[in-house]
């Protein structure tokens, strides 16, 4: 879709801090995170809603999203790794992955903005913790 922020981002047409690319997914740093790690899944096929994805769309980005999972884990030293499946803000299917911390409430916190080069650090650590 042409209007589409996140198949833009998918085709190198809009900057991002990417994470892992496949032949069909594609992860990358929310530009605006809950906390930092914040990343969102997003399949490179254009699809609005997850319910309008095939069912072997379904199985790989939920298997992507547990690899993933592990690798926050490990590289933003969180408790657990929060999931969610929306799609209201931009319409194509997508997965956000945040890092949660027991001792820190949760959705309080306002949303945030990278300060400049702390999104490529964050990036980094993701992507060697994979």
């Amino acid at each position: 879709m042409e209007n589409c922020i996140f198949c833009k981002i998918t085709k190198g047409e809009v900057p991002c801090d990417k994470i892992y690319e496949d032949k069909d997914f594609f992860v990358f740093l929310d530009a605006s995170p809950v906390y930092d790690g914040h990343l969102l899944i997003v399949p490179k096929e254009h699809i609005v809603w997850m319910q309008e994805a095939d069912d072997e769309t379904i199985s790989n980005i939920f298997i992507l999203t547990k690899k993933i999972m592990l690798a926050m884990k490990k590289a933003m030293e969180c408790d657990y790794v929060e999931e969610s499946v929306v799609g209201e803000e931009v319409p194509h299917f997508h997965i956000h992955l945040i890092p949660r911390y027991f001792n820190v409430k949760f959705p309080k916190l306002p949303r945030k903005k990278y300060k400049d080069g702390e999104s490529s650090l964050v990036a980094k650590k993701l992507i060697e913790a994979l």
